[in-house]
């Protein structure tokens, strides 16, 4: 492919020289590298940073096909976690943390569905809305550990098994406790926990104000942690709302967008040092 003008989702030099050997599942004279997989990456970050249709992908990039079908493989493969686990291990390590972390915190998300994903959408009667949820766990930096994608019906609590043994999977068992808002409550969700040696703490609002005060959103502790990354998430617009025929490629992307925000994080540290 001919030089071409860069766009800013591009990937660095200094990137590309740490998530290459990731990327790279096949040799070069395979059939599935045609095209150059550095353009490859950038034609999947260009639209997990923008949200843009796979279809109206820029001509400059490789074939939106030959992206898209490299893209379900690395996610397949689970690259993308494997890529933020040992970003996620660089960074603590940088600030002074031990590699993994002792403490996590969980939380859920409910998306709002699309054509493409209504036909796996539940019903959120909190949010009163169809959709999805993206249920994570982070660490006390907010950075990934875990994510399960469900209908937007599914409680919380009952996510706390399969995330609990997703992040022990990541941390080499080393979390020890996980903080969680009102919806983990119960006997289930804490036994759930404990089978995978977590203590589950549920952290709770705090009593009422004064007589009078205003009802307002109450800012929980710990929890804070889990909406900032939910945050960081939401600037990538292909998050924005549920895209996805596919639970599974929602959350691939998910892992994409936090990769890049683990970059961001790393060359901001090597700017600084």
């Amino acid at each position: 492919m001919a030089t071409r003008k860069s766009y800013p989702s591009d990937v660095s030099d200094d990137e590309w020289a740490f998530v290459a050997p990731y990327l790279t599942l096949l040799p070069e004279e395979a059939g599935q590298r045609v095209h150059d997989l550095r353009q490859v990456f950038n034609g999947l970050r260009y639209i997990v940073k923008t949200g843009g249709q796979w279809r109206m992908m820029p001509h400059d990039f490789p074939p939106w096909a030959a992206v898209y079908q490299q893209a379900r493989r690395w996610v397949a493969a689970k690259v993308f976690e494997h890529m933020a686990d040992d970003l996620r291990m660089i960074l603590r390590v940088a600030v002074g943390k031990g590699p993994n972390p002792s403490v996590a915190i969980l939380d859920g998300r409910t998306m709002q569905s699309t054509p493409e994903s209504g036909g796996r959408a539940g019903y959120d009667g909190y949010k009163r809305r169809n959709g999805s949820k993206v249920h994570i766990a982070v660490d006390t930096l907010g950075h990934l550990l875990a994510l399960k994608v469900t209908a937007a019906s599914e409680q919380e609590r009952a996510q706390v098994f399969d995330l609990c043994e997703e992040v022990q999977e990541a941390t080499g068992q080393s979390v020890r406790v996980a903080f969680g808002d009102q919806g983990y409550t119960g006997d289930q969700p804490a036994a759930d926990a404990g089978n995978h040696g977590i203590e589950l703490v549920v952290v709770k609002p705090a009593e009422a104000k004064a007589e009078g005060a205003k009802k307002g959103f109450v800012l929980l502790p710990k929890r804070w942690v889990v909406e900032r990354t939910y945050g960081w998430l939401g600037r990538f617009r292909r998050l924005a709302r549920d895209y996805e025929r596919l639970a599974e490629t929602l959350a691939g992307w998910h892992w994409v967008a936090a990769v890049l925000l683990l970059l961001q994080r790393l060359a901001t540290l090597a700017e600084s040092s």
